[in-house]
């Protein structure tokens, strides 16, 4: 019997996750039945009664396993933790606890997955969300794809089945902050595209706020592509070569009018401070997350600290 790992990261869901573990259960046991189910709830270091719940499910249901974080880790790196303990010969990566993913897709996705895809990926071809946050999800995820030098599919987050050969490939990558998605289009392997709709958010609040979601967002800018660092030295040599043409006119002006050299007034010397120190700052920055994804990688890696694990298999002991 083949084995399908759902993994599901949470963070103060106690009113999700025992919805979530039942509609996955009741998927194995109709459209799954000839397959094993084993999901893993990676919870981020809940401060409600998430864990709680967790383990009345655990205690009952075997093919249920917990990963508890020590601290809050971000979801994509507690996902990516958790996809490391997957057995499953094909993992869904992420399936998030308040079931905005449609779980009913995911014996869809098996289908392909057995037809031969190694990756099959749900593609959000609408979003039931305000327009505001809509339309820069849609801007965002096509500014990834032109920028990065990998193909990027639009509309694609976590909500993919994996095959355990991609799954291997995943777990070689050693990355403090793993943007999924860009790693599995940088695996090679080809996807195989489902739409869906990505549904509202019935119960509680979403934990991802919007300081969260830019960092997400820059983490995806960033990780795949050359192009905003090699935009700097594109702007500063356009700028450099404006101040020499600039200094070439006024040296002309100063040799060939006789009413002398122009002397510019305050408010365009303040505009022009104002407007360099601001491109200056701006690249600085830019620079500086590079430098703070590189510092962050070689002081701690991708390591995350579990406090406990549940229902896992017990580690053999190593030999003293």
């Amino acid at each position: 019997m083949k084995r399908i790992t759902i993994i599901s990261p949470c963070y103060n869901e106690a009113n999700n996750v025992r919805i979530c573990h039942e509609a996955i259960k009741a998927l194995f046991d109709g459209p799954l039945q000839g397959y094993e189910r084993e999901h893993i709830f990676a919870d981020n270091a809940s401060t409600d009664q998430t864990v709680a719940v967790l383990r009345e499910i655990a205690a009952t249901d075997p093919g249920t396993r917990i990963i508890v974080n020590a601290r809050n880790v971000g979801v994509l790196r507690s996902t990516f933790n958790a996809l490391k303990a997957s057995t499953g010969d094909a993992t869904l990566v992420m399936m998030a606890v308040d079931l905005q993913d449609p779980p009913e897709l995911i014996a869809e996705f098996v289908k392909h997955w057995e037809n031969g895809h190694k990756v099959v990926q749900g593609v959000r071809i609408k979003r039931e969300e305000g327009v505001v946050m809509r339309t820069t999800r849609w801007a965002y995820y096509r500014a990834v794809k032109s920028m990065a030098n990998i193909d990027v599919p639009n509309d694609v987050g976590e909500f993919q089945l994996i095959d355990r050969q991609v799954l291997d490939a995943l777990r070689g990558y050693d990355d403090h902050d793993p943007y999924i998605r860009g790693l599995i289009a940088h695996t090679g392997f080809k996807p195989y595209g489902v739409p869906y709709v990505w549904r509202a958010r019935k119960r509680g609040l979403s934990k991802n706020r919007f300081l969260m979601l830019i960092d997400i967002g820059m983490n995806g800018l960033l990780s795949f592509t050359k192009v905003p660092i090699r935009l700097l030295s594109i702007v500063g040599l356009v700028l450099a070569g404006v101040s020499f043409i600039y200094a070439i006119v006024n040296l002309l002006i100063v040799l060939f009018s006789h009413e002398g050299s122009i002397q510019p007034g305050i408010a365009t010397l303040i505009v022009a401070i104002f407007f360099f120190s601001g491109v200056q700052l701006l690249f600085l920055g830019l620079l500086g997350e590079y430098i703070a994804a590189i510092h962050q990688q070689v002081r701690f890696g991708g390591r995350v600290i579990e406090a406990e694990r549940i229902n896992f298999a017990p580690t053999p002991a190593k030999d003293a």
